[in-house]
């Protein structure tokens, strides 16, 4: 019904304004839908190609090079500082209540259970994920896939499976060793500013650190190796157009990549937890 003061013309660009709203969401919600199913899709791609001929072993050996190997720098200065800047922050947050000497647990735990594994994926997903998703991209555009395709070379098994595989395999050792270097630069500070000892620091850790929180710590990293990988070459997959597009594509993955860590985190927490 059309209020008294109203213009039937005002009700008509209004009406118009309200169809291009829902055309718009409409759009958006098909393109999310069409997203995850080339997601799952590819998923499953990976999955059987991880298990069936051929296999690219040079090709994972590479890939864990470049993943793994050359991200130990950018990790490990991460959580070198991260552990150093938690033991400072600890202590001077515990020292009203004499609780110096719980700066070895917090440490440990907050590394291992949670920041170690999400830091260096988030770490691994701006490094490793951007490269992936503009490398392949710039193979789809340069028209390198369609050749695979021509020589009936299956682009899954030989660009993003080799990925996948090194991602998956390499996020647990880099967790592993950033945890390590954490759990260091927290002992550096616990010595040098707090005047501990380098025996109470490591007994408090002994003590409190259980395998079970390992285990759930290097657990997610698998699940996130796989997202990383996962949503890095289906971007550069989808890639459409030139040089300006692979570039959107790599903003993509980043985004895309660090959201998905962060909300798989608090399930994935969640799950280890109840069991």
């Amino acid at each position: 019904m059309v209020a008294p003061h109203e213009s039937a013309t005002t009700v008509f660009y209004r009406n118009i304004r309200w169809l291009r709203f829902v055309d718009r969401f409409g759009r958006k919600g098909q393109a999310a839908v069409e997203y995850l199913g080339d997601l799952a899709q590819l998923a499953s791609q990976i999955v059987t190609g991880s298990v069936t001929r051929p296999f690219y072993s040079t090709e994972v050996l590479h890939q864990m090079d470049e993943i793994g190997v050359k991200s130990v720098s950018i990790t490990g200065i991460t959580a070198l500082f991260t552990g150093m800047v938690l033991a400072l922050q600890t202590a001077y947050s515990l020292a009203a209540f004499g609780g110096k000497m719980f700066v070895g647990r917090v440490v440990s735990l907050s590394l291992v259970r949670e920041l170690g594994p999400v830091l260096t994926a988030l770490m691994v997903a701006g490094r490793v994920g951007s490269g992936i998703t503009a490398e392949i991209g710039s193979m789809v555009v340069t028209e390198q896939v369609d050749a695979l395709r021509a020589m009936a070379i299956s682009p899954v098994r030989r660009l993003v499976v080799p990925r996948a595989l090194a991602t998956i395999l390499m996020l647990p050792v880099l967790t592993a060793l950033a945890d390590v270097l954490g759990i260091l630069g927290g002992l550096a500070i616990a010595i040098v500013e707090l005047q501990m000892t380098l025996q109470d620091y490591l007994t408090s850790i002994w003590n409190q650190l259980q395998i079970s929180d390992i285990g759930s710590g290097l657990g997610k990293t698998f699940f996130f190796g796989f997202e990383i990988a996962l949503i890095g070459c289906a971007n550069g997959l989808r890639v459409q157009g030139g040089a300006a597009a692979v570039g959107l594509a790599t903003t993509r993955t980043v985004v895309l990549a660090s959201i998905s860590i962060l909300v798989s985190d608090f399930f994935l927490t969640k799950l280890f937890l109840a069991l």
